[in-house]
């Protein structure tokens, strides 16, 4: 069973940083894309970021390029989101997803999900 656990989140004041890990466990678990996507109270899931374990190859939201970064370190199945010059738009629950087969901006494609983490940024 795959498993993944977000961690890192947190409140912050606007104009601050943070940053969220992404651990990926299970058995023989190698995953081919991950992503972060949020959701704000009220809102749909929005797609944030994402990157491909093959060759590191990275997407974004037009509305967090240039301030957020997504990273991964395939020896131990875990992805981060560095996130800077934060928002108070951007506070939402953030959840990783994961997939063998896919890395786009879909969340419909994405098999595995973690629980979330909350980002709160103040103003």
């Amino acid at each position: 069973q795959v498993q993944l656990v977000e961690s890192g989140g947190g409140l912050v004041q606007a104009g601050g940083s943070l940053r969220l890990s992404c651990a990926a466990s299970g058995r023989a678990f190698r995953w081919y894309g991950m992503g972060w996507f949020r959701q704000a109270p009220g809102k749909e899931r929005e797609f944030v970021a994402a990157i491909r374990s093959v060759g590191g190859s990275t997407n974004y939201a037009d509305s967090v390029k240039g301030r957020f970064t997504i990273s991964g370190d395939n020896a131990k199945n875990t992805v981060y989101l560095q996130m800077n010059s934060l928002k108070p738009e951007d506070t939402a629950i953030y959840y990783c997803a994961a997939d063998l087969y896919y890395s786009g901006t879909s969340k419909r494609e994405y098999d595995y999900w973690g629980q979330g983490t909350q980002v709160t940024v103040s103003s």
